[in-house]
Order: structure tokens, then sequence, then C-alpha cells
């Protein structure tokens, strides 16, 4: 028996690897599929099965390019509905794999359709189950994002109630947790550092296993739950009725525009620039108009929570990152790439064309400007818990995942000095450069953000009525 975690720390997503004796399964895989399928053929074993745990919101599976290059059938649990060919399980149902053996728990609650499956050794013995986004470590899925259906997210959270009950907790406690996400991951709220557990752990540090009542638990899930990123219903959608395939996305992202041909097509109607270089490189020069988005954070998330999906995308990259960059954003659903800037930002600038800018400034500077400039005015980017936790008296909150909402940038004036900064750097130079692109140019990037305020004598506030 062989498993292997296939852990992508920019999305905190876990696909699997399940082997025995020439057979092998693959559960949850991302829309980039030669992983899989390069692991399968270094092992010399013949991918058998696909395994979804239910419709993802926060990725695109890769469910259809690896059933379409592996021609093994693809898994879904009990309820499942879907646009293109799939096995849809019964409860308890068993695959073999090998010596091994997979059998279906169904355990609605997070969606509807999901599923665990519990894995079984050579003996018959349960050795672990993959949970998906039923359990986590330390954490359960939210009950507020299935997809249709007349279910109150409460009702959802009642089912996982008894999931979990009824499927999860009987397991014996040496069985091994392997969910579908980690830390960071926005599918719950309060997940721990780790990617795997054991039953026995969970039972005894997980909080919502420590609820004694269903009641208790609904209100423990539920309290508390961020509104989920804007992009978690499309990618459902897709992920439930399909898309094209990756190669083809290729293909057409990695049209090179030469500067002239780059400059015709930003002007063309329902496009943006997207420029992935490193926050700290962007600032100091970048193509005007352009989204920061850095590859170097949590990249294919932010793209989804602040691109609008029906606009040609137009890259901007370090070379060499463009193929990397049409994969995060393939990973999230963006299927209209339409090509880059040969030579990147450095060929824009040789060739003449008009450059612009992010000033950055260090703490101390706010520091001194804060007592004496009547319209400056510190954005805090933050999510508005970690606001509350701590911002610089007066400040605005401007939680990046809203930037783009008209509302909420309503009482910021045009003559007011702004002063954004997120919690140490990336959030805020992304949040910049939508506000330039919004018409705000009077602003300034502060490095190293709430961390290094909180080093300088600014009066910091607290707002204990979001963290009570």
């Amino acid at each position: 028996m062989y498993v292997q975690q296939l852990y992508t720390n920019c999305l905190s997503e876990a696909a699997y690897y399940i082997e025995s004796n020439g057979d092998c399964a693959i559960i949850d895989p991302l829309r980039d599929v030669e992983v899989y399928l390069n692991l399968a053929k270094e092992r010399n074993a013949k991918i058998k099965y696909i395994f979804e745990t239910h419709f993802h919101a926060d990725f695109v599976s890769g469910h259809l390019d690896l059933s379409q290059q592996s021609n093994a059938p693809i898994v879904y649990g009990p309820e499942t509905e879907t646009s293109f060919p799939v096995h849809v399980a019964k409860d308890g149902e068993q695959f073999k794999v090998g010596d091994l053996t997979i059998e279906v728990l169904h355990t609605p609650g997070h969606t509807l359709e999901s599923s665990c499956y519990l894995l079984k050794d050579e003996t018959g013995k349960d050795h672990s189950v993959f949970t998906g986004d039923t359990l986590f470590v330390g954490d359960v899925g939210r009950p507020d994002l299935a997809q249709g259906g007349d279910l109150s997210m409460s009702e959802l959270a009642g089912k996982l109630y008894d999931s979990l009950q009824h499927k999860i907790m009987p397991l014996a406690d040496d069985v091994i947790v392997y969910p579908a996400h980690g830390p960071g991951s926005s599918c719950g709220k309060s997940m721990g550092p780790e990617t795997s557990s054991t039953i026995g752990e969970q039972k005894q540090t997980n909080y919502a296993l420590q609820q004694s009542t269903k009641e208790e638990f609904i209100k423990a899930v539920t309290d508390g739950l961020d509104a989920p990123p804007k992009y978690f219903p499309v990618n459902a959608r897709i992920n439930k009725e399909g898309y094209g395939s990756l190669d083809a996305l290729l293909k057409k992202g990695l049209t090179a525009f030469d500067v002239a041909s780059f400059k015709h097509k930003a002007n063309e109607p329902k496009t943006l620039i997207l420029d992935t270089r490193n926050a700290d490189t962007f600032t100091m020069g970048f193509v005007p108009g352009s989204i920061s988005i850095g590859l170097e954070g949590r990249f294919a998330e932010w793209a989804g929570a602040l691109l609008p999906f029906d606009e040609t995308i137009l890259l901007v990259s370090d070379e060499g990152k463009e193929e990397e960059t049409i994969v995060r954003l393939a990973r999230v659903g963006f299927d209209k790439v339409g090509g880059y800037l040969k030579g990147g930002f450095e060929a824009w600038a040789n060739a003449g064309e008009q450059v612009d800018i992010i000033i950055d400034v260090e703490a101390d500077e706010l520091a001194m400007d804060l007592p004496f400039d009547d319209n400056l005015v510190v954005v805090d980017v933050r999510k508005e818990t970690e606001y509350a936790d701590g911002h610089v008296k007066d400040a605005v909150n401007l939680p990046l995942g809203e930037i783009t909402d008209p509302g909420l940038i309503a009482n910021i004036e045009e003559r007011d000095n702004l002063y954004v900064h997120c919690q140490s750097g990336y959030r805020s130079v992304i949040a910049s450069s939508i506000l330039k692109r919004q018409g705000f140019h009077n602003l300034r990037n502060v490095v190293g953000g709430f961390n290094k305020i909180k080093e300088q004598k600014i009066k910091i506030e607290k707002e204990k009525s979001v963290l009570n």
C-alpha cells in the first residue's frame, strides 16, 4: 500500500494518490493533472478511479482532463448531478484498488453530495479516511456553500452533525484523517496547522466535535463565518458543468505580444492587465492601469476574489513565469487569458511608454505625517476581524476582498492622502493598484504593514464588539 498527499500551499489544497499492486486512485485532483499522470507512470501503475469528495468551490478540479487522459471513471457520492458522465456511488459502495478497498461514506452537510472515502488495507482493516471538506484538522467544513436546494445554513449544519456522528466518529481512533484542505483555506474558519491527523486526535482537540448537542454544534460552526470569496459559486458551477482543456487555455494564453500589439490589445473593451511580479518590484514601476497580484502570495485565491471572469486578462510577468501564471489562474476558473507582454515590464519601459508607480513609505514616515496632515486617511485593507484586533485610531477598514464594492469607497475623497496598509505588505500593494485603477492616485503603500506600524508610537485601538 502506498498513499501520498499532494499538497498545494497557495490554495491550501490536498489531493491524494493511493496505490496497490499496480492500481492507483486519485482523490480531488487539481486542474493541472500532469503530476498525477507522471506519478503513476513513474511507479508503473494504472489510474483506475478518480474520486471526488464533492463539488469544490475554491478550485477547479482536474477530474475531466484526468479522466480523458487516463480513461479512468470519475466517482462522486450520492445525490450528485453533473453535466458530464460520472459514476454516482451508493452509500457504502466499495471499490477495489489492487489489494485495497475504498468505501464510500455519504456525509452531507458541507454540500449535499459530500462524501468521504474510507481506505481499508489488504486485511480489511480501516486505515485512513479521506474526508474532503467534511472534517478538517481542528475544524469542519462550512455549511453555507451548497449550490441550489432549499436548505438553510443551519439545516445543512444539522446534516453535517449527523454525518460526523454516524459516519466519522464511530471510526477507530488510529484511523488517519486526510482532509482536502489545510490552514489558510476559506473552506473552514479555524483549521489547525497540520494537514493530516487521526480520528482520536480530532475527537480530543477539534472544537466542532466537542459539542454535546446538535444545537450547540450548529451554533459553533455557523457563528463567526466570514463571507465566502466571491469566486466560490463560479468554481462550484464549473466543477458541476464542465470546462475546456488546460492545453487549449495554455495555447491561447502563451501568445506573446510586442509592446505595440500589447498596448492595442489592452485598449480593447472588457480587457484588463494583470501584473504578477513581486509586490515590491511592482511598486517601482508598472504599466498604467495594471492590477498587481504577485505570484509570491496566495495568488489564485486573490485573483478569484478580485478579478472578473468575463474579461480578457493580459499578463505582465517575470520572463519564464507566464505558463505558471496561466495554470494557477486556471485552477480557479479563469479561461480568458489572452496573451502576455513579450519581454515583460522592461520591454514596456525601454520602449518609452508611460509608466506608473506606487510610492512606498516606511511606518516611521506614517508616524511623522499623522499629526500634521489633516487630509491623511489610513486605509487598512485587512479583514474585519484583523482590524478589530488592533488598528490605527480612525483608520478606515476597507477589506481587500471587498475593495471593488463601490459602496465601500464612497466615503474616500479625491483630496484625501491615502496611506494604505495590510498586515505585512502583500495585500496593500494589490489594494493600491486597484484603487489607482479606480482613480485614486494620491496614495502611499506602507511597507511592512501593521507589523511595522505597531513598532511606532502610533495610537492603536481595538473593536471589542467585533471580537466578542
